[in-house]
């Protein structure tokens, strides 16, 4: 532990001290991080950073619980080969995972520019915020649909159809059953 957490900690010290080297210490001073928050590029990356993973996390976390509920809703084959799709990103390196979506999106705005409908809507697409966020989304899902099943198994299967025996409405058993019972799944796949 030593040997991986020795350099950040070092850092840590050293981002404290007054001089101008790394290496050098002249003492205890907070100048740095006065330069740090006056720096508007990079405020504005911490503010980018923010917000993509904010969102990211609301997004997928949405997508991800209904996913789990669809997927425990299918048939056990083609929950089974949706699962192992799902595993994919899991089981990727995440540089191999992000270089993947790159490509795919220069790929596909590529296309998309070069054709008729980007023309006769004179819009053109690029790459940055929603493409960032969409791959962060992309991403995060999985471990979502990871965290959500488990909790749908140890369900009950008649408890949704007996709130709606008893009256509810389908969004209403969902609002106030299901999604109370999956909670602890949901909220460890936000994390």
């Amino acid at each position: 532990f030593l040997f991986l957490y020795a350099p950040i900690i070092i850092l840590i010290v050293f981002s404290f001290n007054a001089g101008n080297s790394s290496s050098v210490w002249k003492g205890f001073s907070l100048h740095w991080y006065g330069e740090l928050f006056h720096n508007r590029l990079i405020m504005h990356s911490v503010y980018i950073t923010l917000m993509v993973s904010l969102l990211a996390t609301v997004i997928a976390t949405l997508a991800g619980t209904f996913a789990s509920i669809g997927l425990y809703s299918m048939r056990r084959k083609k929950r089974g080969v949706l699962m192992a799709v799902n595993n994919i990103p899991l089981t990727n390196a995440d540089i191999i995972t992000g270089v993947s979506m790159m490509l795919l999106f220069v790929f596909a705005i590529g296309v998309f520019n070069s054709s008729f409908i980007s023309e006769a809507l004179g819009v053109r697409w690029r790459t940055g915020f929603g493409t960032l966020l969409l791959a962060h989304i992309t991403f995060n899902a999985p471990y979502v649909i990871l965290s959500v099943m488990p909790r749908l198994r140890q369900l009950d299967p008649n408890v949704y159809e007996a709130a709606q025996d008893l009256g509810a409405s389908g969004w209403y058993a969902f609002r106030k059953v299901i999604l109370p019972l999956s909670l602890p799944g949901v909220l460890s796949g936000i994390t």
